[in-house]
């Protein structure tokens, strides 16, 4: 049986040719940088609290000593990386800048976690909660939900995706929907896989910043929170696009569907950071 990610399907979306170079012929891989390194680190700090504070109490989260949990996992996610791939990935300075960032995140979340997280009316369902659901053509779409929460007054679910981003999302951010297409799904697919009514699920982005705008006359937060259009309109244009994406990418049988000739979406924003730009015996970056 096939599995896909909503990586996966992200990336048919952004380009079908790319995502048949990576998935049927096997040229380019995900490389690991400071930026995914961060993330994964922030996330493990940020999800270690919650755990402590819904298990425990938020006076023992509030005592974790996570400045020292971000180091940790910073140092753990880069040699991890630097073992897979031969480039530098990073440098010391800038190694001390994004820790720095990050304890600047931790503190401003322990300060404002009120804001954001209760213990009065609300329990945790779970960490990198697992969807496993299967879909046609023998295909099984695969994630981990970053925190699940339970309203337990209005029996309501809420599904929560944490997003390291430089300065925030702005509106452009906000409207692009393969950035946010992904909590849609899983709210689709939790709804079946746990038999909980899909009306009584909320979703939401967990937005950390790194940076603040300098020189503001306003103060500023480190967390932006953001909740895309997630009713019956919204739900079904991502379905559709799913279901183009297994009708041309997927045989019947779950297979690679290699007979098929997959577009390029050739664009500046597409092309800048494609790991095939300057690599046109694979792709030459022409419309098809």
């Amino acid at each position: 049986m096939a599995r896909i990610s909503y990586s996966q399907f992200s990336q048919w979306v952004q380009c079908p040719h790319k995502w048949k170079l990576q998935y049927i012929d096997g040229y380019g891989q995900f490389t690991d940088n400071i930026y995914t390194m961060f993330g994964s680190s922030i996330h493990e700090c940020i999800q270690l609290y919650l755990k402590v504070m819904y298990s425990d109490s938020i006076k023992k989260a509030n005592e974790l000593p996570l400045e020292e949990v971000l180091m940790l996992e910073m140092k753990k996610n880069y040699l991890e990386a630097k073992d897979k791939f031969e480039e530098q990935l990073t440098n010391p300075e800038e190694m001390k800048e994004f820790y720095h960032q990050g304890c600047q995140i931790i503190d401003d979340f322990k300060k404002k976690r009120g804001q954001y997280f209760s213990k009065k009316g609300y329990e945790l369902v779970g960490i990198e909660k697992p969807l496993n659901y299967k879909l046609p053509n023998n295909i099984n779409f695969v994630g981990f939900m970053d925190v699940v929460m339970k309203d337990t007054i209005r029996d309501r679910i809420k599904i929560i995706d944490i997003k390291t981003s430089t300065m925030g999302w702005n509106k452009w951010m906000k409207a692009d929907k393969n950035k946010t297409n992904q909590l849609l799904l899983y709210k689709q697919f939790y709804s079946k896989q746990y038999n909980f009514p899909i009306d009584k699920i909320d979703v939401e982005f967990f937005i950390v910043k790194r940076k603040l705008y300098e020189n503001m006359d306003f103060p500023q937060k480190r967390i932006q929170t953001f909740v895309p259009a997630n009713g019956t309109p919204s739900l079904n244009k991502v379905n559709v696009s799913l279901k183009e994406f297994i009708d041309e990418c997927f045989t019947d049988e779950g297979k690679h569907n290699e007979q098929h000739i997959y577009k390029k979406i050739v664009s500046t924003k597409n092309c800048k950071y494609c790991d095939f730009k300057d690599k046109p015996e694979l792709c030459d970056r022409k419309k098809n």
